[in-house]
């Protein structure tokens, strides 16, 4: 094992959270339905939807190491949740590229 850093330090400070909860806890129900309803990015989950819903179980990750640009590691690294999205973006190139 190499004794180099890798630049990263796994305890930063995260980003303040964006959600008033204080405010949030003054809404009513309904003034909550209504900003979901608003909201272009939600989609209600109707019966429609849960006819065709399957429940799908995580796989299980494996570690591996790979070398990647660095531009590139850079850019994914803006944001927490890094491997995930690298690992979803691997995973839509895999799906569209059918079973071989």
């Amino acid at each position: 094992m190499s004794a180099a850093t890798t630049g990263t330090n796994s305890k930063k400070k995260t980003a303040e959270p964006r959600t008033n909860w204080k405010r949030f806890r003054t809404l009513t129900d309904a003034q909550v339905h209504a900003n979901v309803l608003k909201d272009p990015e939600i989609r209600p989950a109707d019966e429609a939807f849960w006819a065709t819903a399957k429940v799908v179980m995580p796989q299980p990750k494996r570690t591996v190491t790979m070398r990647l640009d660095a531009d590139l590691l850079e850019w994914f690294r803006r944001n927490r949740g890094y491997q995930t999205r690298i690992n979803a973006v691997l995973r839509a190139y895999m799906n569209a590229q059918g079973q071989r």
